[in-house]
């Protein structure tokens, strides 16, 4: 029984971290996208959205092993010689997974950063059209009124 659950865990925390090298390949492709000079807004959803469908996957794994561990624990807890390998190489995808997860933050507080930087950009080129569009608006307003000659009458009369 203990044996088929723990194959079962091991196979958890293997799709974790390949899951996990997938969440950091979309980080980088993130950085790329926001180091460009023109920011590709589509590309930028996609990846985000993709990375939200990854760590969705994560969460489900990490609810279906807490589960099994939950049931297990006595077992493992009570055998730990019989199962003493399938216990160091979940060690070992634990520490891995967990190198991944310090490694993905620190890339999401760089990306977080970058993004910040990159709207704020957005929001003054935005705002230098808008105030562009404002005195051209006005020039030609002012520019109208030059040309503008009121209604005058003639007196026709000599």
């Amino acid at each position: 029984m203990g044996n088929d659950y723990l194959s079962v865990m091991i196979q958890s925390l293997q799709k974790k971290s390949k899951i996990l090298d997938g969440i950091i390949r979309m980080n980088n492709e993130q950085h790329q996208i926001l180091s460009q000079d023109e920011l590709d807004a589509e590309a930028f959803d996609k990846n985000i959205q993709e990375k939200g469908g990854l760590v969705d996957q994560i969460n489900f794994l990490d609810e279906g092993f807490e589960e099994l561990y939950g049931r297990v624990k006595t077992v493992i807890e009570a055998e730990k010689q019989a199962h003493k390998e399938e216990i160091l190489l979940m060690k070992k995808l634990i520490s891995e997974i967990t190198e991944k997860s310090v490694s993905i933050q620190s890339e999401e507080v760089r990306n977080r950063r970058l993004m910040e930087h990159r709207f704020s950009q957005e929001r003054k080129k935005v705002h230098a059209k808008r105030s562009t569009s404002a005195a051209a608006n006005q020039y030609y307003r002012n520019m109208a009124k030059l040309n503008y000659m009121d209604a005058q009458f003639m007196d026709k009369k000599k």
